[in-house]
Formats: C-alpha cells, sequence, structure tokens
C-alpha cells in the first residue's frame, strides 16, 4: 500500500507541476484571476466525479476476491486502485471524445463562456449527486448511465432555453442511442454470457472445490487464487481504461475553454507533420470535388457546417462548404508553420473549424451519403486522422490526475457496494466459480466497449453477470435486491436528466 501511495504521490507532484508549466507558457492576458478560479473548482469538481467513481464502479471489480477470500480486503483495494490507475493511463481516449461529441455543439464551440461553464459543472455535479445517494443506499448504480443522462439534460435543457419549444434537437440522437445500446445490452451480455460461462465450466472442467462456497474464512487453492486475482485485475484494468476517460474528457473541455492558448491545439503537431497535414488535405479536397464539392456556395462555410452539425442533417451546400472550410484550414496551419505558432487570437477559431470539420466527416462517412471510392475514403480517413490528432488529445498529466482520482477513490468507501455484490444478490454464498465467470465475462466486455469507444458500465456488466451465474447455479436470487438494482438503472437516465437540466437552468439563472 505505501509503495502504491508513493505513485500517487508521485503522480499528483507531476500533475499539478505539468499543469502550471502549461499555464505558465501562456500569453500574457490569456487568462484572468476569475478564469483561474472557475478553471480550478471546474477540475476539482471534475476529479472529483472520478473519485466517487472509483469507490462507486470500482468496489464491483473487488467484491468477487473479497468474497471468496482470495485477498484481504485491504489489499484488494488497493491492488485494484492501482490496475485502475495504471488502465486510465494506458488508455487510448477513444470514449473521451465519444462523451463530448453527445452535448450541444455550440455549448462546445464556446465552452469558455458562462453557458460552457454551466454546463460543465451541472452535468457533473449532477452526476456526483446521483452516485453518491445510491452509494449511500448500497445500491450498484452505473456512473456511465448517470453521465450521459446528466449530458443529455444539460443539451435538453440548453435547447428548450434557447427556443422555448421542444429541446430534442439539442441532442445527438444517433450517438446518444448508439451509446444507449452499449448501457443497455451490456448487462443482458453479463447475465446470459456469465451464466453460460459457468455452465460450460461444469461441463469441462470437473474439479469440485471450483464450485464450493468458501469455509469459513479459509483461502481457496492458490490456483484458483490466482484465477480470481487475474480476474479482478483486468476488471479493474478495463474499469480504468474506460471510466476514466469520460473524466478526461470533461477535463479537456474544461482546459480548452479556460487556456485555450495551451490545450485547444495539439502542440506537438511540428513542420513535418504539417507538412504532411496538408498534402492530405489536398487529396481529402480533391475527392469532395469529385463528388459536389465544387460547387458555388451562397453562404458563408462557417456557418453551414456548424447548422450541419447542430442539426445532425446534412445541408445542401454541406459538401462544398466543407471542401472550402478544408482548404482554408490547411493554408492557415501552413502559413503558421506548426499548431504552436498558431497566434493566441487564433487558436480557437482553429480549433473549432477544425472540430466541425472532423464532425461533419463523421456524419457524411456514417450516412455513405458521398459513395466514395476506396482511394477516396483512404484519403479522407488520412486526413481525418490529422484533423483529430491536432484536436482530440489528452496530455500525460491529464491522465494521471483522473489515475489519482480514481485510484484513491477505490480505496475509499468501497464496502457499501462490495456487500451488496457479495451478500444480496444470491441467495447462497458465491463461489468460485461464480467470481470468476462474472469477472471473466466483464472484462472481456468492458475491453471490447473500449477497442470501439463506446461507454459501458462496470458495476452493470459484473452485478448482472454474478446475477446471471447465480439464476445457472440454480441458488436463487434475492428478488428484493434485484427489484431495487431494476428500479437503479431504470431510474437513473431520468433522475439525472432532470437533476442536470435543472442545474443547467439554475446556473444559467444565476450568471
Amino acid at each position: 500500500m505505501g509503495g502504491f501511495l508513493v505513485i500517487i504521490l508521485i503522480g499528483a507532484v507531476f500533475s499539478i507541476s505539468e499543469l502550471t508549466s502549461d499555464l505558465a507558457e501562456a500569453p500574457a492576458g490569456s487568462a484572468n484571476i476569475t478564469v483561474f478560479i472557475l478553471l480550478g473548482v471546474a477540475l476539482l469538481i471534475a476529479l472529483g466525479f472520478e473519485f466517487v467513481n472509483g469507490f462507486h464502479d470500482t468496489a464491483n471489480a473487488v467484491a468477487t476476491v473479497i468474497y471468496t477470500h482470495s485477498l484481504p480486503a485491504y489489499i484488494a483495494v488497493v491492488w485494484s486502485g492501482m490496475f485502475n490507475f495504471l488502465g486510465v493511463v494506458l488508455s487510448s481516449g477513444a470514449v473521451a471524445f465519444g462523451i463530448i461529441s453527445l452535448l450541444p455543439v455550440e455549448l462546445i464551440l464556446q465552452v469558455g463562456s458562462h453557458a460552457g461553464f454551466a454546463m460543465v459543472f451541472a452535468l457533473l455535479i449532477a452526476a456526483i449527486i446521483w452516485n453518491l445517494g445510491t452509494w449511500y443506499l448500497g445500491l450498484p448504480s452505473s456512473s456511465s448511465h448517470t453521465l450521459i443522462g446528466s449530458i443529455i439534460g444539460v443539451g435538453l435543457m440548453n435547447q428548450i432555453m434557447h427556443e422555448g419549444t421542444s429541446g430534442t434537437s439539442g441532442v445527438d440522437w444517433g450517438q446518444a442511442t448508439a451509446i444507449g445500446k452499449s448501457l443497455l445490452f451490456s448487462p443482458l451480455v453479463g447475465f446470459f454470457a456469465a451464466g453460460l460461462l459457468l455452465l460450460i465450466c461444469k461441463a469441462v472442467i470437473r474439479i469440485p472445490r471450483l464450485y464450493e462456497a468458501p469455509k469459513g474464512a479459509e483461502p481457496p487453492p492458490w490456483w484458483i487464487r490466482a484465477v480470481l486475482i487475474l480476474t479482478c485485475t483486468g476488471v479493474s484494468f478495463a474499469h480504468g481504461s474506460n471510466d476514466g476517460q469520460k473524466g478526461m474528457g470533461l477535463i479537456m473541455l474544461i482546459l480548452i475553454g479556460t487556456v485555450p492558448t495551451a490545450y485547444a491545439l495539439n502542440h506537438s503537431v511540428g513542420r513535418n507533420q504539417v507538412e504532411v497535414f496538408v498534402t492530405n488535405s489536398q487529396r481529402a479536397v480533391k475527392a469532395l470535388e469529385a463528388h459536389g464539392g465544387n460547387a458555388p456556395l451562397t453562404a458563408e462555410p462557417h456557418q453551414v457546417l456548424t447548422t450541419t452539425v447542430e442539426k445532425r442533417a446534412l445541408q445542401d451546400q454541406t459538401v462544398p462548404a466543407l471542401a472550402k472550410m478544408i482548404t482554408s484550414t490547411a493554408a492557415s496551419i501552413a502559413g503558421y508553420g506548426s499548431l504552436a505558432a498558431v497566434p493566441t487570437a487564433s487558436t480557437a477559431n482553429v480549433r473549432n473549424d477544425m472540430y466541425l470539420i472532423s464532425e461533419t466527416l463523421n456524419m457524411l462517412k456514417k450516412k455513405g451519403s458521398l459513395n466514395l471510392t476506396p482511394s477516396e475514403q483512404a484519403d479522407m480517413d488520412a486526413y481525418k486522422k490529422d484533423i483529430d490528432n491536432a484536436t482530440k488529445f489528452i496530455p500525460i498529466w491529464v491522465k494521471v490526475a483522473v489515475a489519482i482520482a480514481l485510484g484513491l477513490g477505490t480505496m475509499v468507501g468501497w464496502k457499501r457496494i462490495v456487500v451488496t455484490v457479495g451478500e444480496k444478490i444470491g441467495k447462497s454464498h458465491l463461489t468460485y466459480a461464480q467470481g470468476a465467470s462474472a469477472e471473466l465475462v466483464a472484462m472481456a466486455t468492458i475491453g471490447a466497449a473500449d477497442m470501439y469507444g463506446l461507454p459501458v458500465s462496470t458495476t452493470h456488466v459484473l452485478s448482472s453477470g454474478v446475477a446471471g451465474t447465480m439464476a445457472a447455479n440454480r441458488s436463487g436470487l434475492q428478488m428484493s435486491t434485484v427489484r431495487n438494482l431494476i428500479a437503479a438503472w431504470v431510474l437513473t437516465l431520468p433522475v439525472s436528466i432532470a437533476l442536470a437540466g435543472g442545474l443547467f437552468w439554475l446556473f444559467r439563472q444565476l450568471v
């Protein structure tokens, strides 16, 4: 435990020093004292969300090793915290930006405004309130589910406040549906896959001890302990890699809004990469021109793409506007020589243009409306990769800060959820095979979702996996707990939507 705390301390010092260094390099006048205060408060709330996520969600990962006596509780939570830490640090970032794409476009483009801060504060505080409430009741509710609901709530309220009528256009319902499906089907996958895996194990691995409940406080044979510790490790790592990214994405929005000079664009993109970017831009424009990209424009390109992304629908002039924006953005970047050389006054505009281009390219690819040839699609993909590299990046200190918050959270307040998972789902004590089956399925499901950039719920997958093994083993389920779990699952979305929407409205009135 002492070694892990040393790692956390070193990581905290590193994170603070990196942030201080980046802020010091920002030109004078790029932020005032009020902005720095907002930055500090927003970062604390974002890291607070990850801290709560640690003891709320990661408790599921340690429940099986604790209840099978494979590891003492204090060792299990530190071990899980350490691998949550590693999962965050080594994560790809795909989930982080998948979450951000759900937010209202106008708030992303003006994230440094009062409305932008109101958005971040509302959705994070709403998520923390619901997570703490369900934790207090010992209910394994999903932090992912809660955060998605909070984002939808902010989007709905933002649109209602702008139009005074319907708020439905304030949410990317296509992306919300894709994420909703992952949240809906992941517990079903956990239930049936874990139950099936247990039955297969019973048919293939005929070792009676594996299917017995622990006797007293006696630990299982070493090989069973090894399997259970391995699955706990895998779930903890996968949880850190997937759930940790949600906080990263929101922290990047905060940094882009408060210190755009340092964080709006990836300063590691140098002159050589800019030359490749310009070449790929020209190829992308050529592909677009072969499919209507050279048609005359009657509106300003930036506004056309903004409308396209806001309405989630292609406009008559989307393709020519996109070609024009790609050309002008490439010319600007080529003139500067590198992203680090982009002037302070132009940084936000360049980033917003790149964001609109990237989101429009996503829409075109999903809809397949251009019928690009394989060669043209390859050119578009190469350009898309370049432009995402310029804007969708996560500094290592952000990863370390989130990893620290998640890791520390894992070591605090875990017991309520562990007791529910270990004692209150089934009518009998968890066996070794049941614990291993549930965690193997959870590890595989979360890992696969991470590869595809989809947020899933560790809580839902693992607790439903435990329930699935109880059903397959005919151990019986405690229906009162199951009803509470289902109620929490059903209520999470509407409650978080209402909380976040109400808080966003309140914050907008205050500022």
